[in-house]
């Protein structure tokens, strides 16, 4: 199990389909620039998504990439699998080390795949993207401190 920069941009852009008005299509450069993610790499994870069914894409001047189902219906999980692969350990795969009836590590590593499984499957899109809407409409904070 790993995740990478892959899961993170690709949850960051989802999220800001999600939070798209009347779920209008996004363009790819749109969506790199707000996130500040490499136009390249994102069109590889935009591909990656549609390819799950995830995301559809419109071509045109008003194109672009869109959900293909509402965002309380996405969750982080269906996301970070469409973009890993399946969350599972890798040490304790079957076939992996020839012990996997008699290793006490596996039932350690499976429970923590489980958890991990549990949790990203608790965020959904219209959950993030509603949470980034708070953080967007909060206001900057200074926390510096004075020595008095």
């Amino acid at each position: 199990m790993r995740l990478s920069a892959r899961s993170e941009y690709g949850l960051l852009a989802l999220i800001d389909l999600a939070a798209a008005e009347d779920d209008r299509p996004m363009a790819t450069r749109e969506l790199a620039e707000g996130r500040g993610i490499p136009t390249a790499f994102l069109e590889q994870l935009l591909a990656d998504l549609r390819r799950a069914g995830l995301v559809r894409a419109t071509r045109g001047p008003r194109g672009g990439f869109a959900l293909t189902r509402s965002a309380v219906e996405i969750t982080a999980l269906e996301i970070v699998e469409a973009l890993e692969g399946p969350i599972a350990p890798s040490v304790c795969a079957p076939g992996a080390c020839g012990r996997e009836d008699g290793c006490a590590a596996a039932s350690v590593w499976g429970d923590v795949s489980g958890a991990v499984r549990d949790a990203l499957s608790g965020f959904t899109l219209a959950r993030l993207a509603a949470e980034q809407a708070r953080l967007d409409r909060a206001p900057l904070t200074c926390t510096t401190r004075r020595n008095d």
